[in-house]
């Protein structure tokens, strides 16, 4: 396959035996000396310029940041400048960028031709108009040229949006009632899927505050990589309504967090065929990062509808989409007169300009730069070295990757599954551990902490994204950075059973 990130696809089994028996260690974490000698005072004394703006944004932003990503122990840091592989904040310290803005800038930050293009347009169109400009047409008839699945493609204002629109269409098109998605997913944070995040059997049990419980009723979570119980779960739905979608996360929950088969996807497409639901691609993270085809290409999956966001518009804001086969993406079709039921969907932002050309832009620069590729060799490099490290610390961290995707589990906090089909029963789960999860996360920040420390940006400590702009050199330096983290780490005593 051409322009294909993943090389190898690591057995789902033994990694999460090697989660588990993570989670069944105490924490393993920076000794406290180094902690609050070295890491502490990093950002005491060379980050004063960040901390002088997050002290005064929290009078004024909930939280004090925008994002959720943005938060980091013991306060975030404020990013002036990025550059390909690199980031520099207030203060002019500079970091090796494996959080790559959450994922969308496969060809690096604030890549120069993508830059170019936005620029060239904002001097003659401006970023919206909210009528029709051709880059709408250029970024769908883009996207069907790499995944010819995608017949038709609806570019909105987010992932969240698009799986919102999967949903309505799905129920549209089978005029069933049900969605089934697999627990511990990420599809954003509208009602209806704020449930199951996270950790699978969590159900409505941890995120989904201020969300009446009756919003829940017609979504249902399965245990990832489990088809058995998906089928018995669409056997359940079959006398309530039905089902009329399954969502997945192709690489499996959280990007992977939950690796699955490698012919998991192939079986939920069997399901679905067998009982009439649609199946839903979140190619959010994955589309045009593990392969230029996307998931479906990768996994030779064809599903009803695919949810793209992240790199659609090329890391510009108001990236998402839903697209699919003509009979359902049709039914998002605009304007009166349209036989049967639409779905509808808005969006005054949707589709602007500015976003749809660096899309397009985006994804022709992955072509031309073999981007996938490239990125997926810089992971697997990553990955491999910090096995090796781990292996020379004796540490039983967790490293693997699909492609770009990189994980570095330290603490397990995410590794938990509650799945049941009872609620009791994974309420009673959950509540026995939640407080060692939430000690966990704790110490899964500390490591973020300090890897950041060392010049090292993550998401929350536990995943990297690799880019175009990833060399040898650079994923050897970041290396270099780890290892000074990792021969700090000690086991302490925390969350011992």
């Amino acid at each position: 396959m051409n322009n294909c990130g993943i090389s190898r696809w690591d057995d789902p089994d033994l990694i999460n035996k090697q989660l588990e028996d993570l989670t069944q260690q105490p924490i393993w974490e920076v000794s406290d000396d180094y902690y609050e000698n070295e890491i502490l005072k990093f950002y005491e004394e060379r980050c004063k310029g960040s901390k002088a703006i997050f002290e005064e944004a929290k009078e004024y932003i909930p939280g004090g940041v925008q994002h959720n990503l943005a938060f980091n122990k013991p306060f975030p840091v404020c990013f002036d400048k990025a550059e390909g592989a690199y980031l520099y904040d207030r203060d002019g310290n500079e970091y090796i960028d494996f959080l790559q803005a959450g994922g969308p800038t496969i060809l690096g930050s604030n890549y120069g031709p993508v830059r170019e293009a936005a620029i060239e347009l904002l001097q003659t169109c401006g970023p919206v108009t909210g009528l029709l400009h051709e880059a709408e047409l250029l970024i769908a008839k883009e996207i069907h040229r790499h995944m010819p699945n995608v017949e038709m493609f609806r570019m909105l204002g987010s992932g969240t949006e698009s799986v919102m629109a999967a949903m309505r269409i799905a129920r549209i098109a089978t005029k069933k009632k049900h969605i089934i998605k697999i627990g511990g997913a990420y599809h954003g944070w509208s009602d209806q899927v704020v449930y199951g995040l996270k950790i699978p059997g969590s159900r409505a049990l941890l995120e989904s505050h201020g969300i009446p419980g009756k919003m829940f009723s017609l979504v249902d979570e399965v245990k990832p990589n489990d088809l058995e119980m998906l089928e018995e779960m669409l056997k359940k739905n079959r006398t309530k309504g039905g089902t009329a979608g399954i969502i997945v996360e192709p690489v499996g929950p959280e990007s992977g967090t939950r690796p699955v088969a490698r012919d998991y996807n192939k079986g939920v497409r069997e399901l679905c065929d067998k009982y009439g639901a649609l199946m839903i691609f979140d190619e959010v993270v994955t589309g045009f990062r593990v392969a230029l085809g996307g998931a479906q290409a990768y996994f030779d999956v064809i599903p009803d509808l695919t949810i793209f966001g992240k790199i659609v518009a090329g890391g510009y804001p108001a990236a998402g989409g839903v697209g699919g086969k003509r009979q359902y993406a049709g039914i998002m079709a605009a304007g009166l007169g349209n036989a049967g039921h639409r779905a509808y969907v808005g969006g005054t932002l949707a589709a602007n300009p500015l976003s749809a050309l660096a899309g397009y832009t985006a994804i022709k620069e992955i072509e031309r730069t073999n981007a996938c590729e490239v990125a997926g060799r810089a992971g697997d490099r990553l990955a491999d070295g910090l096995k090796m490290l781990l292996d020379k610390y004796g540490l039983p961290f967790v490293a693997y990757n699909q492609g770009s995707i990189v994980h570095l589990e330290c603490t397990g906090a995410m590794s938990f599954d509650f799945s049941s089909f009872s609620f009791v029963k994974s309420a009673v789960g959950l509540l026995a551990h939640k407080k060692m999860m939430y000690e966990r996360k704790d110490s899964m920040e500390r490591m973020g902490a300090a890897y950041m420390a060392n010049g090292i940006v993550t998401l929350a400590g536990s995943r990297l994204y690799t880019s175009l702009a990833d060399t040898d050199e650079v994923i050897d330096e970041a290396l270099n950075r780890f290892e000074n983290v990792f021969k700090h780490v000690v086991k302490t005593e925390k969350c011992k059973l």
